[in-house]
């Protein structure tokens, strides 16, 4: 089986805590071959984490984003990232002409997990869930 983890779930184990902590330790039982991320919530995160340094003029507070920014790379780089694809596009495409009330990055996610087979894991049930075929997961609860 394999498991795409969606850019809130990233987020928790990123930040730690209980629930990150409780979603690592279920990736442990299947990483390394069935965890993926997608390149979609890489480019989510480093926008989020680029903004974040913009905001920062100083540099003692763009230390902090710079190491926040590393530990991102970090995790990314130690976990294989689907692509968006030739495959994910038409996928894309399809469940786009159906006008889905998602988002344009929850769409191109949730087309990157049906073009592979893959179990989202997201706790964004409420968009995810309205896209026929894919199979979706919340490992925070």
């Amino acid at each position: 089986m394999i498991y795409l983890l969606d850019t809130d779930h990233i987020s928790l184990i990123h930040r730690g805590g209980p629930i990150g902590q409780r979603i690592e330790s279920r990736l442990l039982e299947v990483f390394p071959a069935g965890v993926f991320l997608s390149i979609i919530s890489f480019e989510e995160q480093t926008r989020g984490w680029f903004a974040e340094l913009n905001r920062n003029r100083s540099y003692h507070q763009q230390e902090a984003v710079y190491a926040e920014l590393a530990r991102l790379l970090d995790l990314d780089g130690n976990t294989p990232i689907l692509q968006f694809n030739a495959v994910a596009i038409a996928e894309y495409h399809r469940i786009g002409r159906m006008q889905l009330r998602v988002g344009t990055m929850d769409l191109k996610i949730a087309a990157i997990a049906i073009a592979n087979d893959a179990t989202l894991l997201t706790r964004n049930i409420s968009d995810f869930d309205k896209v026929p075929e894919l199979r979706i997961e919340d490992w925070s609860l």
